[in-house]
């Protein structure tokens, strides 16, 4: 929802937008929307977990639109949890997918944006961080780990 919402208003605004998703029909269903307005897209399915894969996913973005100049980290979620008795590797999986991955992808494009001298990166967390959220202790705990 909000990353598609934010990849749309981008691409009115003349980005070309790669959108990712775990889920490549949602990444698809972003992409048709942004080309359905004349807009340039491209769709991958990317499981944030797999922080092996961020330097392919980064290079096939970089071989069809060139370097990136906004990098928008809007990740998903673990399902509502509490905090306590929670399997250590859940906690693993989602620290991988929720903040590992965004800093890694933020390490991979950093340099040539450093390079050109312009660049943007905005990261998006939760309101959890200011207030937690009954029942997402996960999600709370690590989006206050980003900020």
């Amino acid at each position: 929802g909000l990353g598609s919402a934010i990849a749309v208003k981008l691409a009115r605004e003349g980005a070309r937008i790669a959108a990712a998703d775990i889920d490549l029909a949602a990444a698809e269903k972003t992409t048709a929307a942004i080309e359905s307005e004349g807009g340039k897209a491209l769709a991958l399915q990317w499981d944030l977990s797999d922080l092996g894969s961020i330097d392919a996913h980064v290079a096939a973005i970089e071989q069809q639109f060139g370097p990136v100049d906004i990098l928008v980290n809007n990740t998903g979620g673990p399902p509502p949890t509490t905090v306590s008795g929670q399997d250590p590797m859940l906690w693993n999986q989602y620290f991988q997918s929720m903040v590992l991955s965004v800093i890694a992808i933020t390490d991979r494009v950093l340099p040539e944006m450093r390079t050109r001298k312009w660049g943007r990166i905005v990261t998006s967390t939760s309101s959890g961080v200011v207030a937690p959220i009954p029942n997402l202790g996960i999600s709370n705990a690590l989006r206050l780990s980003l900020v």
